[in-house]
């Protein structure tokens, strides 16, 4: 199907957040593509979870994180600085209401900013502080990989603040929530982070089960190594499971996308403690069958 000529479904989604310019839903159609074609099982959650008048909303937060992981994540240090820095600008101007922007992904995040405010004070929190991911190098402590979380990881969480309000006891909630999805991303991207040079599991905990870098990068399946996995999957579902309490926080038309998110940790969880040290070679994600089981319980419980 024509990208020009959007599927009648979404096209009645776009009409029930409100977006009725012919522009911005071109605009918005772009993210759709975008967040289908990188992340197909959380937008199918978003689909068939999220109410219809947030789904455009959530679909360009992700977008848009997507987009600025992206240029912080690529090519040498100085040009990702300078890119990120373009980026800024051009997301702090559409924030502004400025008529400048050409990017459709800009335009769409302004739109949905306008829409739900929320949305806007989270991007420009995230924006604040994302040059902390520019940055990294590695963490010694435990305590840096904290100082982390909150200069860097809960800010970005934009979503949530799209599907309902934060409130403090949300935002201890959610912060647990982060720090599990966090720490289960340390296990299932080691083979990724390595290649690319970087590594976040702290060189304390590391010397702690004495494991070195090279074992990992050299994917040395030792007992050492599996029990440095392990224990970092039990951190991650410790913190996933304090987490776990957001579901009932939220207000009732977002739980079941919440409970779905939280059960796609589990099963991307569970994958990961099944592949043990083949890990360090491939990362794990949850498996296809398990995931749509779940996603089909959650929409038969709305």
């Amino acid at each position: 199907m024509s990208p020009l000529r959007p599927p009648a479904r979404w096209s009645r989604t776009l009409d029930a957040a409100g977006v009725t310019d012919p522009a911005l839903r071109a605009a918005y159609s772009a993210q759709r593509a975008v967040v289908r074609r990188f992340k197909p099982e959380g937008y199918l959650a978003v689909r068939l979870l999220v109410p219809p008048e947030l789904v455009p909303h959530v679909v360009v937060a992700t977008a848009f994180m997507h987009r600025t992981d992206d240029l912080l994540d690529s090519g040498p240090v100085e040009q990702r600085r300078d890119a990120f820095g373009a980026w800024e600008r051009d997301v702090r101007a559409g924030l502004r209401g400025e008529r400048t922007a050409q990017d459709p992904l800009v335009r769409a995040l302004a739109s949905s900013c306008g829409l739900v405010p929320p949305l806007g004070e989270r991007v420009s929190a995230f924006l604040d502080t994302a040059l902390t991911d520019l940055d990294f190098s590695g963490f010694a402590t435990e305590a840096d990989y904290q100082d982390y979380l909150d200069a860097y990881s809960l800010p970005a969480v934009l979503v949530a603040s799209v599907l309902t309000p934060l409130t403090p006891e949300m935002r201890v909630a959610c912060r647990a929530w982060i720090d599990g999805g966090q720490r289960l991303d340390s296990v299932t991207d080691l083979a990724e982070d390595l290649a690319a040079g970087r590594l976040t599991v702290p060189q304390e905990t590391l010397a702690a089960f004495s494991v070195t870098r090279d074992d990992l990068a050299a994917a040395r399946d030792t007992p050492a190594v599996r029990a440095l996995l392990t224990h970092l999957l039990d951190l991650a579902d410790d913190s996933l499971a304090k987490g776990a309490v957001l579901a009932e926080l939220t207000r009732p038309a977002s739980r079941p996308m919440v409970r779905a998110l939280l059960g796609l940790d589990d099963l991307t969880a569970r994958a990961a403690r099944a592949k043990g040290a083949a890990l360090l070679r491939d990362g794990a994600r949850p498996s296809v069958p398990g995931a749509l089981r779940l996603l089909l319980r959650e929409v038969a419980a709305r």
